[in-house]
């Protein structure tokens, strides 16, 4: 279930109620959650970088580029000698084998447009996982807070 601003409900749990065990799990599904985000935020990284180069690379086609040699990039490390032949229109890749035919405005406008989506949803991760590391944070205090009353508890008992 969403709430009207599009972000998912969390549900409240009362720490204090969960014993040491029910904690530690919820520490642990907490750290596979962050370490998910920060796979997500590095392949977004990884993604936002290509666009914001694809990008710059179209800054240097000009029309007196007409003519001149160029690698052309068949995979990201294999490339082929090519020559540009229309310096007005490229083809670019949009996913999943799909190519779309631009003029060079229109490439940078959906590159910058792109680079813009992308970004956002890095922030909005970046939001999350700084939400779940807050959560955390408070699952180990409350586990710390537990095991100082069990050992105190323990020694006033050995002192008995």
């Amino acid at each position: 279930m969403a709430s009207s601003e599009g972000k998912p409900e969390m549900q409240q749990i009362d720490l204090s109620k969960l014993n040491i065990q029910q904690l530690n799990q919820l520490k642990q599904q907490l750290d596979q959650e962050l370490n998910f985000f920060q796979d997500s935020l590095q392949s977004l990284k990884m993604a936002q970088n290509k666009l914001q180069d694809s990008k710059e690379v179209l800054e240097k086609v000009t029309p007196e580029s007409k003519g001149s040699d160029v690698m052309v990039p068949l995979t990201g490390s294999m490339y082929v000698p090519g020559t540009i032949a229309d310096s007005e229109n490229v083809i670019i890749d949009v996913g999943t084998g799909y190519y779309l035919q631009k003029d060079i405005d229109g490439a940078k406008d959906y590159f910058k447009r792109k680079v813009t989506f992308v970004t956002e949803q890095m922030e909005k991760i970046q939001a999350v996982g700084m939400e779940k590391s807050k959560i955390r944070e408070a699952v180990i205090d409350v586990m710390d807070t537990k095991l100082q009353a069990q050992l105190a508890a323990q020694k006033q008992v050995q002192a008995q």
